[in-house]
Order: structure tokens, then C-alpha cells, then sequence
């Protein structure tokens, strides 16, 4: 039979057990202890034995990730790891079993004052996927990180994040007319008709481009800032390796280049020696980005953002989400779904109309 005492502003519930009783405390109110201590007496007349080692949290996530995130890119790998400071940093060896679902909300509102909503949307859920195995385990019983709450700054809206379609018709030929300034301009001409990520696209090599078949080949990636691996490395995950169709005067200006340029040991497209990590640097191909949206007189977006254009592009084409999805490398098309509802949504809007007049023409 459980005890219940008030310690402070929370309650604790105490449990008779060999070899010691089992305790827990920093619930809210009584009914909540109450509810809490049911659960362990249901669980143990089963014959489930609860855990009475306290597991600190840091150690358990720590553990987790060493464990089960060993296949991924370092970049995604360091993201994990920043989760994990997080956690060390406000609940130091605090054990699983005395958070509540109330510490932990305290945690993500703690968090969202110097970080973008996103970011606390992204944190919850490497601890969460983390958690469900705690829960399995049966290190604990509850999911503290269900139904929170997310609070920080407001992130930048994907819409934001991209040219529409005739801005992107002026950009393409902007870098066109401006091929021979540099090898940059190259690299943001692939990254607005490939929609390639920038780790794949400075990771390409010569014998990627497929001049007969107008295909580029992606399977690797190359490391071009911190915490990202030395050199080559693998893409960002399964679905990344892929092979993709160019258009034709893209092609036509690599195959080009590539007569015009020397190889270089890696065999690298573009490959910088000045640069620290013997790539064109990302912070390079941003300034001349802007540039030339400046000189467009047009919103500001990264070298990123013309990922987003790409996608953009082919959705107000009418190209299928199921393709845009593969060609971007996206691990599953919910992926895709997420990133381009808004402009799903707008898609759909003009079918909706488009429909109507389908039906209506029938009638003439």
C-alpha cells in the first residue's frame, strides 16, 4: 500500500518493498502521485520488477547515442550531440525516473528563450526517440516528452527560403551570362537545376557527370566546415545516394569546364587549394549569391535556399511531390510534404479551380 507526503510545493509517494521501499517525488498534486504509485503497484503485482537503480539521464541518452547512431553523417551525428549538452547542461546526472512531465516542459521553455522554435521541436525529438526506449527497457513508464509544448524564437518560414519562378528565371540567366567570372557561379548553377545539398555538390568528382545520359551520379559527400568528417564522406543518409537527370545546357557548360580547367588530385569539380578544407567555401558562394539577388532587386536567400527554389520550381511545374521527393534525396516523402506544405497548399488551390473548370467545359 503507497504513502503519500507533501515535500514542499510537490508530493512523493512511497511504496513498501524489499529490499527497500520506492519512492518518487516532484509531482504537482496529490492525485498525480497517487496515479503515478498505482501504476508501480499494477506493474509489480505482474511480476514486473521496477527499476530501483537511478539511471541519470545524460549517461542514458550518451549510451543511446553511441549506440544506435552510428550510421549516420558526423553532421547529423554532432546535432545528436548537441541535444545531449543540452541535457548535461540543465539536468547534469538527474536520473530518468525523477523527471516529470513538468521538469521536462520547464526544460524546452528554458531552451526556447535563446533558440528558434524549430530548434526545440528538433531537441524533443532526439530525446523522445530516446525516451520510447528508456519506456521499453522498463527504466520507466512514463513519456515525459509526449504532447509538450514548444516555445523560442520564430523561425524563418520556408517561403521565405526560396525565389519564385521568375525570379529564378532571371537568376539562371544571370549566372549563365556570368560563367567565365568564376567557379562559384558553376557551383550555384548546379545548386539551382539539381536542387543538390551543398555537402554533395562540392563532394562531386569528374567521373560524377554522366555527359552521354545527362546524368550526375551523388553517392558521397565532402566535410566543408567544423564538425563535419575530413574530406569525403557519406550522404546525409540511404535515400541521398541517387542519380539524377541534369538539363542539357547545364551539361554542356560542365563538359565545357571541364576541358577548359586542370584536374586536380582529388579530381574534385570544385576543389579550391587556398580554401582550409580544399573546397569552395560556403560563406564564398553566399556573398556572390547575394550579389547578383541584389543586383536583381531580389529577397535574399543562401545557396541552401536554392534547394528550396529547385523544389519550388518543379512543384509549380506540376512535376509529382513522389519525384521532387527522390530528387532531392529526402529519406521518406513526408520529408518533402513538411518542407513544401505551403506550397502544396497553394498547388492546390489551383487544382481546386482547375477542376471546376474541367466540369464546366464539358457543359459547352
Amino acid at each position: 500500500m503507497a504513502s503519500f507526503q507533501k515535500r514542499g510545493k510537490t508530493w512523493q509517494y512511497t511504496i513498501s518493498a524489499k529490499p527497500k521501499p520506492i519512492r518518487k517525488s516532484g509531482f504537482r498534486t496529490k492525485k498525480e502521485a497517487q496515479a503515478a504509485a498505482a501504476e508501480v503497484e499494477t506493474e509489480m503485482r505482474k511480476g514486473v520488477a521496477p527499476q530501483l537503480q537511478p539511471v541519470p539521464f545524460d549517461e542514458y541518452l550518451e549510451n543511446w547515442i553511441k549506440r544506435f547512431k552510428t550510421d549516420i553523417e558526423s553532421i547529423t551525428l554532432q546535432k545528436y550531440m548537441d541535444s545531449l549538452g543540452a541535457v548535461k547542461r540543465y539536468f547534469g546526472d538527474e536520473p530518468l525516473q525523477s523527471i516529470t512531465r513538468n521538469a521536462y516542459q520547464d526544460f524546452l521553455n528554458n531552451y526556447g528563450k535563446n533558440h528558434a522554435k524549430t530548434s526545440a521541436q528538433k531537441l524533443n525529438s532526439h530525446i523522445r526517440a530516446c525516451i520510447k526506449d528508456a519506456i521499453d527497457e522498463g527504466i520507466i513508464r512514463v513519456d515525459f516528452t509526449r504532447d509538450v509544448v514548444y516555445t523560442g524564437t520564430p523561425s524563418k518560414k520556408a517561403s521565405d527560403k526560396h525565389l519564385g519562378y521568375d525570379e529564378s528565371k532571371q537568376l539562371l540567366q544571370m549566372i549563365y551570362d556570368r560563367l567565365d567570372r568564376s567557379t562559384t557561379h558553376y557551383l550555384l548553377l548546379l545548386a539551382l537545376t539539381s536542387g543538390m545539398r551543398f555537402g554533395e555538390i562540392v563532394g562531386l568528382q569528374r567521373n560524377d557527370f554522366d555527359f552521354f545520359n545527362g546524368i550526375i551520379n551523388i553517392n558521397k559527400s565532402w566535410g566543408y566546415k567544423k564538425n563535419m568528417q575530413d574530406g569525403f564522406g557519406e550522404t546525409k543518409n540511404e535515400a541521398s545516394v541517387r542519380k539524377i537527370k541534369i538539363d542539357h545546357e547545364t551539361m554542356r557548360r560542365f563538359k565545357q569546364l571541364f576541358k577548359n580547367t586542370p584536374e586536380n588530385i582529388y579530381q574534385l569539380v570544385f576543389y579550391s587549394p587556398s580554401s582550409k578544407y580544399k573546397v569552395i567555401n560556403n560563406g564564398t558562394a553566399n556573398n556572390v549569391l547575394v550579389g547578383m539577388l541584389d543586383e536583381l532587386k531580389a529577397q535574399r536567400i543562401t545557396v541552401h535556399g536554392l534547394r528550396h527554389t529547385h523544389a519550388s520550381v518543379l512543384l509549380y511545374k506540376d512535376v509529382s511531390i513522389q519525384y521532387i521527393s527522390r530528387r532531392l534525396g529526402h529519406a521518406d516523402i513526408d520529408t518533402t510534404l513538411n518542407t513544401y506544405s505551403h506550397l502544396i497548399k497553394e498547388m492546390e488551390e489551383r487544382d481546386e479551380q482547375r477542376s471546376v473548370e474541367v466540369f464546366n467545359s464539358m457543359l459547352v
